[in-house]
């Protein structure tokens, strides 16, 4: 999720599409929080791990 959202938020700069752009920090947002909520061993929707 957080590749996914690099990426979008580079080809919307790059691009000049503001909304790819807001989409990939959103998912770039997700990701992390997600992340972080995994290593601290908190279950979120059923799930210890993202991968």
């Amino acid at each position: 999720m957080i590749i996914l959202g690099i990426i979008l938020a580079i080809i919307g700069a790059v691009a000049g599409i503001p909304v790819l752009l807001y989409v990939g920090i959103a998912l770039i947002v997700i990701g992390v929080v997600l992340e972080i909520m995994g290593m601290t061993g908190h279950a979120v929707a059923g799930r210890r791990h993202y991968y």
